[in-house]
């Protein structure tokens, strides 16, 4: 069915407790013509309260983090993993390293704060800051792999001694007596007050008490005045020495904020309303550790963000139609659990504390209750039929009710072309394009691009277009670009100039922009560092994104690799690891790790043009690139066109993407691959080998695949490349390829 057309865009930067409530509740009841956009540094986020578990051995890492990868596809969110760096306000643009900014209608920010080491000479140097939490996680596994099995002497200092550091101090002495049994460990936490400030007086002395139960040092009322290689001073003139040195202070504002010019608290946080609206912009929202509600300050806590995270989701409904906000009253008082790290936990809550391990069994069912609402997939799917029905007439302005009249009947032929204005505007904002031998280009209005042969040269063409297959509009464009490309760089020939091919759904006509801006900016990233100007193209309106080339190639004719000119003896080298067919085709389900899809994406927006270079200094004689057809159907294709030889492939020497021979154990597999199986009668020892975990490989179809090449046996093999099968004569009835293990 045709998706709704989209009118406005809600944007959430950052992937905070409030913001993954807001995700499954858009999920769960979306709003027609709205997109849900979440842009993350970070495709998991952590869960603030098993942190400390995390630390001591109690959690492993997925289950104490939410994949917001998975999280997103079953949600129908779009996702963009990139880091947000300001807002443009006035063109409602949030500004992201390194890329284009993303355009809003409302966007909520959910960034977290940054850890605070400007106050003790020497922290940012030699310190471990415990914030940002995302960044923790996995230092500390990289810290345990270097302790396991130490027996020599290991002291750890924490610097901090609210609950946060509390809890890391004694998480962290567990862990320790757990890796390093033989070692002696001195954990010390230093705070410049009182310990627990704020808890209750029964808390202090429960807690005093169970450190010294656990051996751990507690200093108190004793500032921290610098750190050193192997030390911390303290004001008391004393020296600690120390292995390693843990910062849990009080967070402080990241430095973008103020460059916003929205209103801040006297510590540089967002200043919001009890709506959640920022007290000085109506279409930004700010909540957890980023925000302070001024007229309920309350401590950077998770708990609060957590329950920030129903009344920001109705509130951005409210807004986004134009309807009165509906104010939020945090609790002043609030239960704080703290575990002890060995299985048991404090509770304290007003003037009453508690301890026990019946404590930490509480605290566990609740953690792990509230993780569950956002690691596991809903028990029925989603209702889909919510994403097509007519959006609500508020949310459009005049220029959306002009869509929304005549929706049901768009035009197809030429009447399907994206506006000349849109067009104008997005190749306004990516300018000329770069490349030598360009008559006529983008600069010009003809009718046709001209560009220039030189003398002695050949012209290599090739075309590819296809439908989108990740939610980031702009890497989209980068990998559709690597992909279009990859036929020039088998061919050993230069890239030029490309023609593009654009598809965008009908929305209201900023969003349209924007969508095509970003599509062509990400293939713009490529087609420039590959020296291939961008000289032309076609737009146009469809039922999703989509986006293909025309590309040309330079190549001088005596040099051209071809698919054909496997000899004897030859090795086959793959210049990439293979996956993406079965990494996407269950990221589609929601169930491919975020991990798994930022690497193989990572993959994919990689030019093989480096590559390329290396096999034809290595003399290179035969090439293909792999991609629809997976690496059973071009490597028939070079044999069939190099005569009486076959290859001997070895399943094991196949580099696989992480996450993609474990779902093929699963049973995912892309929908084109039964149709590449046809090529098993090609094969010898596909039964021999059926149950070879690599198997699959062979058959998984790759977009912006690597390149498959024969080398001669005494030329050096390229360091990109992997060599997986060796060519020899074929005899009569001999099968093309022979696998071995």
């Amino acid at each position: 069915m045709q998706a709704a057309p989209l009118l406005k865009d809600l944007v959430l930067v950052g992937g905070g407790h409030s913001h993954v409530h807001v995700l499954k509740s858009f999920g769960m009841k979306p709003m027609p013509g709205v997109r849900l956009t979440l842009i993350g540094r970070d495709i998991e986020t952590p869960y603030s309260g098993m942190i400390p578990g995390f630390v001591a051995g109690l959690y492993s890492f997925d289950e104490c983090h939410i994949d917001l990868a998975r999280l997103a596809a079953w949600t129908g969110t779009r996702l963009i993993q990139a880091e947000a760096v300001g807002l443009d306000r006035v063109n409602r643009q949030v500004l992201l390293k390194d890329r284009p900014p993303i355009s809003y209608d409302l966007v909520s920010l959910d960034v977290g704060a940054a850890p605070s080491l400007d106050a003790i000479p020497g922290a940012a140097e030699h310190a471990t800051p415990v914030k940002p939490i995302a960044e923790l996680g996995r230092r500390w596994l990289a810290f345990v792999e270097r302790m396991k099995g130490r027996r020599d002497p290991l002291r750890i200092a924490v610097i901090g001694g609210g609950a946060g550091g509390v809890e890391l101090a004694l998480a962290i002495d567990h862990r320790l007596h757990e890796i390093a049994a033989g070692a002696k460990i001195d954990v010390t936490l230093i705070t410049r007050g009182e310990i627990l400030a704020g808890n209750a007086v029964s808390a202090h002395r429960a807690m005093r008490a169970i450190l010294a139960r656990r051996g751990i040092r507690l200093i108190e009322n004793t500032s921290t005045t610098a750190i050193e290689p192997g030390a911390v001073r303290l004001e008391t003139g004393e020296r600690l020495d120390t292995d390693d040195v843990f910062v849990v202070t009080e967070a402080s504002a990241s430095d973008w904020f103020a460059g916003t010019g929205l209103p801040l608290d006297d510590r540089g946080f967002f200043a919001v309303a009890p709506t959640l609206r920022s007290t000085g912009d109506d279409h930004v929202f700010a909540v957890g550790d980023c925000a302070t509600v001024l007229a309920h300050p309350r401590p950077k806590a998770g708990v609060f963000a957590v329950r920030q995270g129903p009344p920001l989701a109705g509130n951005l409904r409210r807004a986004l139609l134009g309807q009165e906000l509906r104010p939020f009253t945090p609790q002043s008082r609030y239960l704080s659990i703290i575990g002890t790290g060995d299985g048991r936990a404090l509770a304290t809550r007003g003037a009453w504390s508690v301890e026990g391990a019946w404590v930490w069994r509480w605290k566990d069912y609740i953690d792990r209750k509230w993780m569950r609402m956002y690691r596991e997939p809903p028990a029925k799917p989603m209702d889909m039929s919510a994403r097509t029905a007519p959006p609500d007439p508020a949310l459009a302005d005049a220029e959306a009710r002009r869509l929304l009249a005549d929706i049901g009947m768009r035009c197809g032929g030429c009447g399907a072309k994206v506006g000349a204005s849109v067009l104008a505007r997005v190749l306004a904002r990516l300018g000329p394009s770069p490349g030598s031998g360009v008559t006529i280009g983008l600069e010009a209005a003809d009718d046709a691009a001209m560009i220039e042969v030189p003398a002695g040269q050949a012209l290599v063409q090739s075309v590819d277009f296809f439908r989108t297959f990740v939610d980031d509009p702009f890497v989209f464009g980068e990998v559709a670009a690597v992909h279009a490309l990859g036929d020039v760089w088998a061919m050993g020939a230069r890239p030029h100039s490309a023609l593009a091919l654009a598809v965008v759904p009908a929305a209201a006509e900023r969003l349209m922009e924007e969508d095509l801006f970003q599509m062509l900016s990400g293939a713009r990233r490529v087609l420039d560092q590959a020296g291939c100007a961008l000289i032309g193209g076609h737009s146009g309106e469809g039922p999703e994104a989509a986006l293909g080339f025309s590309v040309n190639g330079l190549v001088d004719p005596a040099r051209a690799l071809r698919k054909g000119g496997l000899k004897p003896g030859d090795r086959l080298v793959l210049t990439k690891p293979l996956g993406t067919g079965v990494i996407f085709a269950a990221a589609m389900r929601g169930v491919a790790h975020g991990t798994w899809i930022t690497a193989a994406l990572a993959s994919m927006r990689q030019p093989s043009s480096a590559a390329a270079e290396a096999l034809v200094a290595a003399g290179a004689h035969a090439c293909t690139d792999v991609t629809g057809f997976g690496l059973a159907g071009h490597l028939a294709e070079m044999i069939r066109a190099s005569g009486p030889v076959s290859v001997d492939l070895h399943l094991d020497a196949l580099p696989a993407l992480d996450g993609a021979v474990e779902l093929f154990a699963k049973g995912f597999a892309s929908s084109l691959q039964p149709e590449n199986l046809r090529a098993r009668h090609l094969i010898d020892g596909m039964d021999t080998h059926a149950h070879h975990p690599k198997l699959p490989l062979l058959f998984d179809p790759q977009t912006a695949g690597g390149l498959l090449a024969a080398i001669s046996p005494e030329s050096a093999i390229p360091d990109s490349a992997v060599v997986v099968g060796t060519a020899r004569s074929r005899e009569a009835n001999d099968l093309a390829i022979h696998l071995i293990a």
